[in-house]
């Protein structure tokens, strides 16, 4: 037992002197959508914070990187930059999804390093201020007489987890997902824009993503997709599974660095991430952008990661996407 104890420690300790030998260089932060929607918020506000605390010297930059709600910036990754110490990128349980689908290419889960996680979204279905729709029973109905008289649009394409929303209610109510109108566009800014144009009838977004525009009063809520109601600005949202429609979605937010990224750099990075988790200045900002806790750093991050795209694939093949 001694020496099992001997030998951890050691482990422990050679993982922090790798990562006080590591500090970044011009660090940057890829969002690989268009501002405005989460990535881009998860880059912004913590990189933002990392500064802000003295967790991360240098200026954190973020890098817009647009295409495939991830596919640009993940094949980028691979191709250009697979050894890179001082970049880190965004990712959600959305790229999860996609990857469980073979949306990113020939690349897997298995070809980046997952690092951690900074928080948790959870799904919500929008309208406009001025909809037709009051309640997800509208929203059902209207789908059931005709899948194609309502206009769904969010960022990503069929199979997305911005579709895979209401395609679960559809599913719940004996409605064929496939039948669903929906509009792809390039991230959540783009969809919100399009919402609030008319362009579109349903947006099936982030919470996170819609609370500006919630609090402004340009859109209304009909449901939120988690367990129990939403705090704050989401508290008189009630939840899908409220209104007859066990639907939940949470949206994991975190990072993933390149796959030869050096030891030393990604001890760095788990590093500062699972101390910026636990740092007030970091849980007050989070929550005022709508993100709840959630916490999980390093080589636990890498297999919920994978398990969480497993799990996909079982529920692509479950909604009748093929692969």
């Amino acid at each position: 037992m001694r020496t099992t104890i001997a030998t951890c420690c050691a482990l422990l300790l050679s993982a922090t002197v790798h990562a006080q030998d590591f500090q970044p260089q011009n660090p940057e932060c890829i969002a690989p959508a268009a501002p405005g929607g989460g990535f881009d918020l998860t880059c912004r506000l913590t990189s933002r914070m990392l500064n802000e605390t003295g967790l991360v010297g240098p200026s954190i930059r973020t890098t817009n990187m647009p295409g495939g709600i991830g596919a640009i910036a993940y094949n980028n990754i691979q191709a250009q930059r697979a050894a890179d110490a001082n970049v880190i990128v965004a990712v959600s349980t959305g790229s999860w999804v996609n990857l469980a689908q073979g949306k990113f290419g020939r690349f897997s889960e298995s070809d980046v390093r997952w690092l951690g996680a900074i928080g948790a979204d959870y799904g919500v279905l929008a309208v406009r201020k001025d909809s037709r729709f009051k309640t997800l029973a509208d929203v059902v109905e209207a789908l059931k007489k005709d899948p194609t008289s309502v206009k769904v649009g969010a960022g990503g394409t069929v199979g997305s987890q911005d579709w895979m929303k209401p395609a679960l209610v559809l599913k719940a109510a004996g409605v064929d997902p496939r039948k669903m109108r929906y509009l792809a566009y390039e991230g959540g800014g783009e969809a919100i824009g399009a919402l609030i144009g008319g362009h579109i009838d349903l947006f099936p977004g982030d919470a996170s993503e819609v609370r500006g525009q919630l609090e402004a009063g340009e859109i209304r809520l009909l449901a939120t997709f988690s367990e129990k109601r939403l705090p704050g600005a989401f508290a008189d949202v009630p939840t899908a599974k409220e209104q007859g429609y066990d639907v939940q979605w949470p949206i994991v937010r975190g990072f993933y660095v390149p796959p030869k990224a050096p030891e030393a750099s990604y001890a760095y990075w788990t590093g500062v991430l699972t101390k910026l988790n636990a740092d007030p200045r970091w849980q007050k900002a989070r929550g005022e952008q709508g993100l709840f806790e959630f916490s999980m750093v390093g080589a636990e991050f890498d297999a919920f990661a994978k398990k969480r795209t497993a799990d996909f694939r079982a529920l692509a093949a479950e909604v009748g996407l093929a692969k």
